[in-house]
């Protein structure tokens, strides 16, 4: 179990640092926005900059779960980023919740494996 808690935590890792870092180096191509409501959104997303603040967010919690150090706070960041991905998907874009998915079940998997960490917060 705890080769697949690493292997978990790299790849979530590894997913948030390089489009998280895509914010600002832009390596990967760009498809055209889509059209309606999630094209506003993504348009408004772009042009207030608000996509830096998410993608910086996103390359500190992919940080945090390389390293190994202070995962607990990796994942408390990048558990919101992923409510966010969740809430865009399901209300304009569903087509892209198969990677959520995906990202879902290994912070999941992750959050289970470090529950010790979060037992403050659910304890009654």
């Amino acid at each position: 179990m705890k080769i697949a808690t690493i292997i978990a935590r790299v790849l979530l890792g590894l997913v948030f640092i390089v489009f998280g870092s895509n914010a600002f180096l832009h390596f990967l191509p760009m498809p055209p926005l889509p059209q309606g409501v999630a094209g506003e959104y993504l348009h408004a997303f772009f042009a207030s900059g608000y996509v830096y603040v998410i993608g910086g967010l996103q390359v500190i919690g992919g940080l945090l779960l390389l390293i190994g150090r202070f995962v607990p706070l990796g994942l408390t960041i990048l558990g919101a980023i992923i409510v966010n991905i969740w809430v865009f998907h399901i209300l304009m874009a569903p087509e892209g919740l198969p990677p959520a998915i995906v990202i879902t079940v290994l912070e999941l998997f992750l959050v289970f494996r470090y529950r010790a960490a979060f037992a403050g917060l659910v304890r009654a």
